[in-house]
C-alpha cells in the first residue's frame, strides 16, 4: 500500500512544482521583454492593424479622440484593498476608422454597486501615451455574458476581446494601452502591476510541492527499510 500510494503522489507532486516553477519562469520572461521595451522609442498606434505580440509592452502613443458609447468598466480590481473598475475607452484614432482600447486606470465602486461611478472624458483630440498589453483569453465567468445585440453591456466581469470585437461596430488595434501615469489625457488611479508580479509566490509554491516530493520519498525509504527489518527479523 505505501508503494501504491508513492506512486501515485510523488508524480503529482512533481508535476505541480514544475507548474508552478512555469508560472514564474514565464513571468521572468515577459519582465525581460518589458524591461528591454520600455527602453526604446514609442510606437505610433495608426490605422493600420498592429501584430500584438511584437508590440507588447512596448511604449505607444496615438492621437484621437474618446468615445463613451463603447465604454466599459471592468470589474472585480482591487486597489488599497478598495473594490473597484478600471475604465477602458476606446480611442477614434486619426486618419482613419480605427479605433484602441485605452485602459484610463482604476475608479472605486462606491456605496451602492448599482450606481456607476461617473467617468469623465477631456473633448477633442487627445494624444494617449502609455504601454501596449494584449488581453488574456483565458479567464473564469460564473455566469453566462449578457448578449450584445440587445444593448450595450457597460461592467463586464472580464475583458472578452473577441467577444468585445465582434459586438463593436468598428475595426479595433488588438492591443490595450495601459495610460501612463503622467499622462493628462483623462486618467484614473494608474499603479500598474509589473509582469514578474508575485514571481516569488510562484517560486515558492514550487520549493514547497518539491519539498513534499522529497518527503515522500524519504518517508518510503524509512519505512521500506523499517519494514524490511522486521520482516527479517520474524523470519530469523
Amino acid at each position: 500500500m505505501p508503494t501504491l500510494a508513492t506512486l501515485l503522489l510523488l508524480p503529482a507532486l512533481i508535476s505541480l512544482g514544475q507548474w508552478q516553477a512555469r508560472k514564474a519562469e514565464l513571468k521572468q520572461a515577459l519582465q525581460e521583454t518589458y524591461d528591454q521595451r520600455e527602453k526604446g522609442s514609442s510606437l505610433q498606434v495608426g490605422a493600420h492593424p498592429l501584430d500584438p505580440v511584437a508590440v507588447r509592452y512596448s511604449r505607444v502613443v496615438a492621437r484621437g479622440r474618446y468615445e463613451t458609447a463603447y465604454q466599459i468598466l471592468l470589474d472585480n480590481q482591487v486597489h488599497d484593498e478598495m473594490a473597484g473598475y478600471h475604465v477602458l475607452t476606446p480611442l477614434h484614432i486619426e486618419g482613419g476608422n480605427m479605433r484602441v482600447l485605452v485602459n484610463r486606470g482604476w475608479v472605486p465602486v462606491g456605496r451602492d454597486r448599482n450606481v456607476l461611478p461617473e467617468t469623465e472624458v477631456p473633448q477633442g483630440v487627445v494624444e494617449v501615451s502609455g504601454y501596449a498589453v494584449v488581453p488574456s483569453g483565458k479567464f473564469f465567468e460564473l455566469e453566462k455574458p449578457e448578449d450584445l445585440r440587445s444593448g450595450w453591456q457597460k461592467v463586464w466581469q472580464n475583458l472578452d476581446f473577441k467577444r468585445y470585437t465582434d459586438a463593436a461596430p468598428f475595426p479595433l488595434q488588438p492591443l490595450v494601452i495601459r495610460l501612463d501615469p503622467a499622462s493628462t489625457a483623462g486618467g484614473y488611479v494608474r499603479e500598474w502591476p509589473r509582469p514578474d508580479a508575485r514571481i516569488e509566490v510562484h517560486r515558492g509554491y514550487a520549493l514547497q510541492w518539491y519539498g513534499m516530493a522529497v518527503v515522500l520519498v524519504v518517508f518510503y525509504l524509512v519505512t521500506s527499510v523499517r519494514k524490511a527489518a522486521n520482516d527479517d527479523h520474524d523470519h530469523a
